[in-house]
């Protein structure tokens, strides 16, 4: 499954305006901030803690319109803790937007 990340530029070229540092500062705010939720709900076992990691990312997916990131932070909210395949598919997701 491929993920447009259209929308996700839009709102950080929105918010840096002409300011390509600005920008760039966003983008890693943004792929950092997921790299952790990621690993959060990679190593969480507990209904708590995978839920809360699910949360951060939805809330991350709002304030930055990534829509496909909301899609899989839903599907996170209805998994099991540790479940793979949606941990897997939020790596999928990350390396897309950061192949780098």
């Amino acid at each position: 499954m491929a993920y447009e990340s259209g929308a996700l530029d839009a709102t950080l070229a929105a918010a840096a305006g002409d300011d390509p540092q600005l920008l760039a500062e966003l983008r890693r705010a943004f792929i950092d901030s997921l790299s952790r939720q990621i690993d959060l709900l990679s190593r969480s076992r507990c209904d708590g803690n995978w839920q809360m990691a699910a949360m951060r990312l939805k809330g991350l997916a709002a304030s930055f319109h990534a829509e496909p990131l909301t899609d899989l932070a839903e599907l996170a909210l209805d998994a099991a803790p540790g479940d793979p395949v949606i941990v897997r598919r939020l790596q999928h997701y990350l390396i897309e937007i950061d192949p780098g």
